[in-house]
């Protein structure tokens, strides 16, 4: 099963992340976790490109690029051959993020940024995708307790951007059944549970 994260910065799905796979591997599942841009040696190379503030000048169409470059790569080496060994392959991050963060965020055509993204993906498409909902304003809330220069290329974007990424995002949920749209404002136990819910560690009906 491949299993895909979303969310603006800061919402808490890197912490999700860490908790399914504990959960999985405790129920004697195997499981790979991966983190996008990165994941094999040539996705880590690109991803220090992509989130080093001092790539100011970087284009939105470079940035598009560089981020499906590394995903491919990830895809190839990684993702499709750990589904075929029977994985869970769990991963923060994945194709939504540039439809949500280059398409909706940059303003980059979004029907050229999925065209893009199918290519980049192949036959790796998530089984499930959750999206852990924040409002823009907990995101700002968030981000005012880290200092300055810890943030990347990417997090140092305005709230405007994050609006529109946010939009893209509620909008993806709408059209694709494989999302599952996370209120991200709960605690890290109830998202967890509902997570769990979703695929099939905690039945739906004993939990109610």
């Amino acid at each position: 099963m491949f299993i895909t994260f979303e969310g603006l910065d800061f919402c808490g799905k890197s912490t999700q992340v860490k908790l399914l796979k504990q959960k999985l591997e405790q129920n004697n599942r195997n499981v790979r976790l991966i983190r996008e841009p990165g994941g094999t040696k040539i996705s880590e190379q690109i991803r220090r490109l992509l989130l080093d503030r001092r790539n100011y000048e970087m284009s939105f169409a470079a940035e598009l690029l560089l981020f499906s470059a590394s995903r491919a790569q990830l895809v190839q080496e990684e993702i499709i051959p750990l589904l075929n060994d029977g994985y869970y392959v769990i991963s923060d991050r994945f194709h939504d993020s540039s439809i949500a963060y280059q398409g909706y965020g940059r303003g980059i055509n979004v029907e050229a940024v999925q065209t893009i993204q199918k290519f980049a993906i192949s036959t790796a498409l998530p089984d499930i995708t959750f999206f852990i909902d924040i409002p823009v304003e907990e995101v700002e809330r968030r981000k005012a307790k880290l200092q300055e220069e810890l943030l990347d290329r990417i997090e140092v974007s305005n709230e405007e951007f994050y609006q529109r990424v946010r939009g893209g995002y509620i909008k993806l949920c709408a059209e694709e059944k494989r999302f599952r749209l996370i209120d991200g404002t709960k605690s890290i136990e109830e998202i967890h549970e509902t997570i769990m819910k979703e695929v099939g560690l905690i039945n739906k009906k004993d939990a109610e």
